[in-house]
């Protein structure tokens, strides 16, 4: 398992290594109140938007992520981030998480797509046994659309994480094993095929 920047392409959407280069763009579509509401981390202004970034990038040198920009590719627009973290090459599983997307472009092609490119390069360039989702439970949308791509719900860690606001978040986990990939890939190319 050999983690390295890489820039994966589909027909919807192209994800990028995410650089400092990025800010601006993500600061145009980043800073929309509806993204932030149940992350752990509160993003309310520029300032704290490049700390988030710049956290990425920093857990990307550490060799245990792997943050993206997302964007559209017909319009070469960046729309939003996601990335690969909690990676652990000696059990060569990883987490796709810490994902958002500009409310103009949600629930189009970019995000399943996205997360069909993630998977196939998590196990079939990687060769991950395990590859990990989470969410807040009170998320109901989040843990919807993760259930429809095919993972599997394992539980709730409660008082898992310490929210910006204080709130103790509950997060529920997800997973796909490597031996459900084939089943997952084809549901999400099926589910692919019907949006735009």
């Amino acid at each position: 398992m050999i983690v390295e920047p890489v820039t994966l392409s589909g027909k919807h959407v192209r994800l990028e290594p995410l650089t400092l280069d990025h800010f601006p763009a993500i600061r145009e579509v980043g800073l929309e109140e509806s993204l932030w509401r149940w992350t752990p981390v509160q993003i309310t202004n520029e300032v704290e938007l490049r700390s988030y970034v710049e956290t990425a990038l920093t857990d990307g040198d550490r060799g245990v992520a792997l943050p993206f920009v997302t964007i559209e590719a017909s319009t070469n627009t960046i729309v939003g981030s996601t990335r690969f973290g909690n990676i652990d090459t000696a059990h060569r599983r990883a987490e796709i998480g810490w994902t958002w997307i500009n409310p103009r472009w949600q629930r189009t092609a970019v995000n399943t797509e996205a997360k069909l490119l993630m998977l196939t390069h998590a196990f079939e360039t990687w060769n991950c046994i395990r590859v990990e989702l989470k969410t807040d439970s009170l998320n109901e949308k989040s843990r919807t659309a993760i259930a429809r791509i095919g993972a599997r719900e394992e539980g709730i860690f409660r008082n898992h994480m310490i929210t910006a606001s204080g709130r103790f978040r509950d997060s529920v986990y997800f997973s796909i094993i490597d031996s459900e990939w084939y089943s997952v890939k084809a549901r999400l190319t099926e589910m692919l095929a019907l949006q735009k």
